[in-house]
């Protein structure tokens, strides 16, 4: 089903593979022996799709280091206040290219009264002010409209959000923290070294029944834990991407986040070019494959008629196996999830009771969803309407809720009567709202299990509190197995256990968008005033980088790897998004309960340093250590340690919280991605690494004693020695590793990128 090649591979002619390093005679003869034409002459560039898009976006001298600017900007409602908050701390006084502010995530929370619907309004005043784009709650999701609107064939689209992914359409789009885009509208670059590029090889074509979700998890399942795509580009070719709709291939695409590559970018077609002509935009395609000979840094080779309905378990979309190979296994295999649920859940005497829903060996799920970028789409919700139409979901506990992805969507539904029939069977029509997939829509039932065709299943993403006694969870499915599961009462059922119809013929039609999306860019209005509710604050001050640094570890996370929801949890609690103070009680709250309380009293000594008072902390260091440790020229601040922090969402919460309380560094033996990276760089946290065996040596209340830690940074050393003093006051040396880029050093030295702008 899923092969990978850990080496290199050659592409000729975009049909045959030659694994392998491989001299031009040994191409050249593959190709002879293949009945391929000649080779022609070696060229620049390494002859994939992504080199060219990334050397057509570099604003550098070239080379390894990319400066990379992009054509367009997307956030949606938990990031974009913030994004302009800081832009305006740092010169903002327009948009230079399109900014689209949507507002789908905190569309139907109503937690804090009237700060969301004041966010949203903030959002619209930015528009008018700055020359932007918005979006108005309820009328599409963040990456549907950018699909329908602004995604063109070898363009760049940096987005704050992580599944920030417009591949299938030719559109490489990268999710990062809201600093990144705070420079792109401030026009600066971002940054990084040069990616390696993984082939994604299609081959065959898939099963009547097997959707996009299928074989997204299918490749997740393979290059997740192994980290075989990790901060890669991916790009995707071979025959089999002929035999997928455009709406399938941009359902497997967005999941591409969850393998954590960096972008994804397919070779384009016929079928692109009649979808976006489809959607009034017909100059946005041209064709792009790869060269005659293009080399990739490693592939995946993916059979996609061997794929079979699949099911990821909770907590992570890589938790999967084909439901076949489940409903053999199934005691086993909930055993096994009911063990990680107790550490999952970090909350004494809660997890997740899953056996129990076994009936006669099959498992019994509460609640179905289909929603969002990933299962929103038309021929989705088609698929499911079709098999549906005309029968009954039955009066028992399991409901099946569907969120189609835009307007648009939803009124072709409307018009073609597959609305009507979703309704008539009893399945609940909603409108475009991605809280299904973050913990603000659909939460279930304590001990619920709901089976979605979103994006993600980390524990209590799904809206659970455990610290309340509350379990729930989800499994991830295809929309094609939730309708079939849905028909049979709620007992899981793969798709391919019925007979599937085709989806309807899809007809865009821009009228919502048109009667209601504001399109300013390129027509600021300078003097129209920014309209700020209660709740939107601006950030504290933050200092810059002392000569030296104490760091108390105030969290320690041992757990194979770190999502940002578990640094900030999503869902409610996103609402207070716009006042950092605010947003910042509920750090690892999920995670670690005592992290705030013990992140403030760190805080009050760096507070009674400030204030030129003594603090206490120092003197007890200076005399263990034998340093002269003094408040004029030492921060006091924490620190978060974790074995592998940031898997997950972009966004720049996970951060900035805890820098609000505090927080001056991160102690990691690797970091997840390299957008939670970022977002630490750009709130003037240093991003330490340690080695494994030095990990085992960190516990909360180690003290970590970095002497020159300003010198170090501004001489560009990327190994620092530092000072532990454990708990019980034993002092031993530590080798930190930093390596930062010539454009982070000024960013941390400032102590923020806030600070960095205003000089």
């Amino acid at each position: 089903m899923v092969r990978l090649i850990p080496a290199p591979v050659h592409l000729l002619h975009d049909s045959l593979l030659v694994e392998g390093e491989a001299s031009g005679d040994r191409l050249a003869r593959a190709c002879l022996d293949a009945g391929l034409p000649p080779l022609p002459a070696a060229s620049d560039g390494d002859g994939t799709m992504a080199g060219a898009i990334l050397a057509a976006h570099d604003k550098g001298p070239g080379g390894e280091e990319l400066r990379l600017g992009f054509d367009a900007l997307a956030s949606h409602d938990i990031t974009y206040v913030g994004i302009v908050q800081t832009a305006r701390a740092s010169g903002l006084d327009r948009f230079p290219l399109p900014y689209v502010l949507t507002n789908c995530h905190n569309s139907l929370c109503a937690v804090g009264g009237t700060i969301n619907e004041d966010d949203h309004l903030f959002g619209l005043s930015a528009a008018r002010r700055y020359g932007g784009i918005f979006v108005p709650p309820h009328l599409a999701v963040i990456h549907q409209y950018m699909r329908e609107r602004h995604a063109s064939c070898g363009a760049m689209i940096l987005g704050s959000d992580s599944h920030t992914r417009y591949g299938a359409l030719g559109t490489m789009g990268v999710g990062e923290g809201g600093p990144e885009l705070v420079k792109q509208l401030l026009g600066k670059t971002w940054d990084l070294k040069r990616p390696s590029v993984v082939l994604v090889w299609l081959t065959g074509a898939p099963r009547p029944g097997v959707g996009p979700q299928d074989v997204a998890l299918a490749l997740i399942a393979a290059t997740f834990k192994n980290g075989f795509v990790n901060n890669k580009v991916l790009e995707v070719s071979g025959p089999g991407v002929s035999s997928l709709s455009v709406d399938y291939r941009l359902g497997i695409d967005v999941m591409t986040t969850e393998t954590t590559c960096l972008s994804s970018v397919w070779k384009t077609d016929a079928a692109v070019s009649g979808w976006l002509s489809m959607h009034g935009r017909p100059d946005a395609y041209r064709p792009l494959r790869p060269a005659p000979v293009a080399r990739y840094d490693g592939a995946v080779v993916v059979d996609l008629s061997a794929v079979r309905p699949m099911i990821a378990l909770p907590f992570h979309p890589s938790n999967a196996c084909a439901i076949e190979e489940f409903n053999a296994n199934a005691a086993d295999m909930l055993r096994q999830v009911e063990k990680e649920s107790e550490k999952a859940m970090e909350a004494p005497g809660v997890r997740m009771d899953l056996v129990s829903k076994l009936e006669d060996g099959k498992l019994r799920a509460d609640q179905g969803v289909i929603a969002g970028c990933a299962g929103g789409t038309f021929e989705n919700i088609s698929i499911a309407a079709r098999l549906i139409a005309g029968k009954s979901l039955g009066h028992g506990a399991f409901g099946l809720s569907v969120y189609p992805s835009s307007q648009p969507v939803l009124l072709e539904l409307a018009r073609n009567g597959e609305a009507a029939a979703l309704m008539a069977a009893g399945a609940v029509l909603r409108s475009a709202f991605c809280g299904p997939c973050f913990g603000a829509g659909d939460v279930p039932a304590h001990q619920g299990l709901s089976l979605r065709h979103t994006t993600r299943n980390f524990p209590n993403r799904e809206g659970s509190r455990p610290a309340d006694g509350q379990a729930a969870s989800v499994a991830l499915m295809d929309a094609r197995s939730i309708a079939a599961t849905a028909l049979n009462g709620g007992i899981l059922t793969p798709a391919t256990d019925m007979e599937w119809p085709e989806p309807a013929s899809y007809s865009f039609d821009a009228s919502p968008y048109d009667h209601r999306v504001y399109a300013g860019f390129g027509k600021p209005e300078p003097s129209y005033p920014l309209r700020f509710g209660p709740n939107i604050a601006d950030w504290p001050p933050m200092a810059a980088l002392t000569r030296n640094l104490v760091l108390e570890i105030v969290s320690a996370i041992r757990d194979a790897v770190t999502t940002t929801d578990e640094l900030i949890p999503s869902g409610e609690t996103s609402s207070y998004r716009s006042n950092p103070l605010r947003l910042a009680e509920f750090t690892l709250s999920r995670k670690d309960p005592g992290y705030v309380g013990r992140a403030k009293a760190v805080r009050a000594q760096e507070e009674a340093r400030r204030e030129k008072k003594p603090a206490s902390m120092l003197g007890e260091l200076s005399r263990a250590t034998g340093l002269s440790l003094t408040g004029e020229d030492t921060g006091i601040g924490s620190a978060v340690f974790a074995l592998r922090p940031g898997d997950g969402s972009a966004r720049e919460q996970a951060a900035s919280c805890q820098k609000v309380l505090g927080g001056w560094a991160n102690v990691a033996v690797e970091y997840a991605t390299k957008r939670y990276r970022s977002n630490l760089v750009n709130w003037g946290m240093l991003p330490f690494q340690c080695s494994a065996e030095d990990a085992s040596r960190l516990a909360v209340g180690s003290r970590l004693v970095v002497p020159g830690i300003r010198e170090a940074v501004e001489r560009g050393r990327t190994e620092i020695e530092a000072r532990l003093v454990a708990p019980d006051g034993k002092v031993s040396p530590m080798t930190l590793r930093l390596p930062l880029s010539g454009t982070e050093r000024p960013i941390i030295l400032a102590g923020s990128l806030i600070n960095f702008y205003k000089g």
